[in-house]
């Protein structure tokens, strides 16, 4: 509805499997080779991702894989099996280092930085790699990658004009999606809430009607028009005037239900369950300490530090100050 299907896809939705297809015990840490904790986070959040996993120890990008040089899916695949499978405590994710520069420019080896700027910048060179050697795709083709198809979901924008009640549709593709925690709400549910309640424009943000021809006030409705597999929440903890840490414990579910935010509000429910969470301790994002807490395929939650992986219960996990949500559906 108001977006074109695409031609043909690149990854069949029917190969994407939500559970995990191999059961086994935690995977090793990570050792912090000075200011790589961020890295390392967001390295163990994508390799406890079952669908992710599921595909990257089947091996089957590799097999296929043609990109000369550098390639996100290959260093993944690489590094998920060498996590998942090794007896060791602990591994270096060397490959993942050497090749910094290219998964953002931003990042440089020694240097701390941001976990989330950084599990955007995984994303987008995994989806990138996975459109290598398919020339030409439409937009909506492009949307078809494995990477997409597990993290990507779309967002409906309803403008309303408030003087002759025509309605304007707008879609955009998603891979992750920030909240604001400024406002006063203590909850994940209640900030979602805030986000798919329509929201005024006044005469000066410029909307002009389609339909009476003028400028008017108008309202904007914003909601899930397309859920993802796997959906990324990011409780914005730097202030943008300050640029302090906003400490604040946002509650969070174990099992949440998208459906009262989604465009269609009437269908049956769609539960998702947390599996990963990333918390950062210090005074700025972009100093201190980060670490996570995933659900490993024995049904396990454990503390990941980097190289320190410990058991934990689900009652230790919803009572962090978390930065980043992780909800497979």
């Amino acid at each position: 509805e108001g977006m074109a299907l695409p031609q043909r896809s690149i990854f069949p939705l029917e190969k994407i499997c939500m559970e995990w297809q191999q059961r086994r015990r935690p995977g090793a840490g990570l050792f912090n080779l000075g200011n790589t904790c961020y890295i390392n986070v967001i390295l163990q959040c994508l390799t406890y991702t079952p669908p992710l996993a599921n595909y990257l120890l089947s091996r089957e990008h590799s097999q296929a894989c043609q990109q000369q040089g550098f390639c996100m899916m290959c260093l993944m695949e690489a590094h998920v099996t060498k996590v998942l499978c090794s007896s060791a405590s602990a591994i270096l994710p060397g490959a993942v280092l050497r090749d910094l520069k290219f998964i953002g420019e931003e990042f440089e080896y020694g240097k701390q930085d941001n976990a989330y700027d950084f599990l955007r910048c995984s994303l987008s060179a995994m989806h990138r790699a996975c459109l290598s050697g398919h020339c030409d795709l439409d937009v909506s083709s492009q949307e078809t990658t494995i990477v997409r198809q597990i993290f990507g979901g779309f967002m409906k924008s309803r403008v309303t004009c408030l003087s002759c009640q025509a309605v304007v549709d707008s879609y955009m593709a998603f891979l992750d999606v920030s909240l604001d925690i400024r406002v006063r709400a203590s909850s994940l549910t209640t900030l979602l809430e805030d986000c798919v309640t329509p929201k005024q424009l006044d005469q000066q943000e410029g909307f002009r009607c389609g339909k009476c021809k003028k400028k008017a006030a108008a309202s904007r409705t914003v909601t899930v028009h397309h859920a993802p597999r796997v959906l990324t929440l990011c409780l914005e903890r730097a202030d943008q005037w300050t640029g302090t840490k906003i400490s604040k414990f946002v509650e969070y579910p174990e099992y949440l239900d998208l459906r009262p935010y989604m465009s269609d509000t009437a269908g049956e429910p769609l539960l998702c369950s947390l599996y990963a969470i990333v918390v950062h301790s210090g005074d700025t994002c972009l100093e201190g300490h980060f670490l996570c807490y995933t659900k490993a395929s024995n049904g396990l939650w454990y503390r990941m530090d980097d190289e320190f992986v410990d058991s934990c219960d689900i009652p230790t996990v919803l009572g962090q100050q978390a930065y980043l949500l992780f909800y497979a559906r």
